[in-house]
């Protein structure tokens, strides 16, 4: 993400989002009720009300809607905001009717508030600092694989494969087996890597993990220099990649996604909770009690609590962060792309890490 103009005195920014992870970010600042502008294409008709009719056509054209609507999608990488139209040129006559902005990379749009949130300017900020690169992640063991992609807003699983290994007394079948894997597996993460120009994390348990890394060593050593990371986890396939999120080995690797850093405050809230702890709470009433007495010292949303809200939820929600930032306290939304939002909105969607007790 790159940041344009910044005039918070007029709630006022512009920015030229440049990789896919930006469209999760604009996704979750971009809210109901902001205007926005960007260059997008409309048909136009021109000419008197009773000329003979024309066909349409289609011109480029600078539109500020209204916001009514965000929608993002995560798997065809596209992001509109559909709306009113609030400014155009006058000739034409667009003006009130709905329109749909889709949003594109390396494409400049102008985002207007009635107030600018600090929460929503950091999430910008880190959008511009991170320069997010995508990590290809492989969990592999005696059972088989799973090759993912994780982005900032999740990971996405690119291909799974189980396998039955015979015993150590079959030592012929077992070795044919592994070879077997150790191929499929090398291949596939080949691919994915090269897909998404990605460095490459191992995640996996003993003796197969440190096998499957002498094989890619001797047959594949371009693909072995990709590898940046090497962990040990006790889940295997799609389980061990959220083990390896939720204890936080990957921070090394991780260190400018943001996925690692929520999946983190999740589990300590939950941690929390498992030891009855009166530092945490959770649900909007507690937090907005926990906030009153100046205690919060990481407050968690979901991103979907605050899309979902009502207007006056909203208002509520907002009032709240504000509240809460004013008192030093960190803002941290979680995405639901992930196993961490998921637990968090059974929760509510909201919860809070506390400074001292309240009781």
């Amino acid at each position: 993400m790159r940041i344009l103009r910044k005039d918070v005195k007029h709630d006022t920014v512009m920015v030229m989002p440049e990789v896919l992870d930006d469209f999760w970010v604009l996704y979750n600042v971009i809210q109901k009720g902001d205007r926005v502008y960007a260059k997008t294409t409309r048909e136009v008709k021109f000419g008197e009300r009773y000329d003979r009719p024309e066909k349409g056509k289609r011109i480029s054209v600078l539109l500020g809607i209204s916001a009514e609507k965000v929608m993002w999608d995560r798997y065809l990488n596209q992001l509109r905001v559909h709306g009113i139209v609030c400014e155009c040129p006058k000739d034409i006559g667009a003006l009130g009717s709905h329109h749909t902005l889709s949003i594109s990379l390396n494409k400049p749009l102008t985002i207007v508030k009635e107030k600018w949130l600090k929460y929503q300017l950091d999430q910008l900020d880190r959008a511009t600092e991170r320069g997010v690169r995508p990590i290809a992640l492989i969990s592999i063991d005696d059972e088989g694989y799973c090759v993912a992609v994780l982005r900032g807003f999740g990971f996405d699983i690119k291909a799974e494969e189980t396998i039955s290994l015979p015993g150590k007394l079959k030592a012929d079948e077992r070795t044919k087996t592994l070879h077997e894997l150790f191929k499929s597996a090398s291949k596939t993460l080949e691919r994915v890597s090269a897909d998404i120009q990605a460095p490459i994390v191992v995640l996996g348990l003993g003796f197969i993990k440190n096998d499957f890394l002498k094989y890619l060593e001797d047959r594949m050593p371009e693909l072995h220099e990709k590898i940046i990371d090497v962990k040990s986890v006790n889940s295997t396939g799609q389980a061990g990649i959220y083990e390896a999120l939720r204890s936080g080995i990957l921070a090394k690797a991780l260190k400018h996604v943001r996925v690692a850093e929520e999946a983190e405050a999740v589990e300590e809230v939950l941690k929390r909770l498992g030891k009855q702890r009166a530092t945490v709470t959770y649900g909007l009433a507690e937090v907005e009690r926990a906030n009153s007495l100046g205690a919060i010292e990481k407050l968690l949303l979901t991103d979907t609590r605050l899309r979902e809200a009502s207007d006056e939820e909203r208002n509520v929600l907002e009032r709240l962060m504000r509240d809460a930032e004013s008192r030093r306290g960190r803002i941290i939304i979680i995405s639901t792309e992930h196993e961490a939002g998921v637990k968090l909105n059974s929760l509510g969607g909201v919860a809070a890490l506390l400074r001292f007790p309240i009781g």
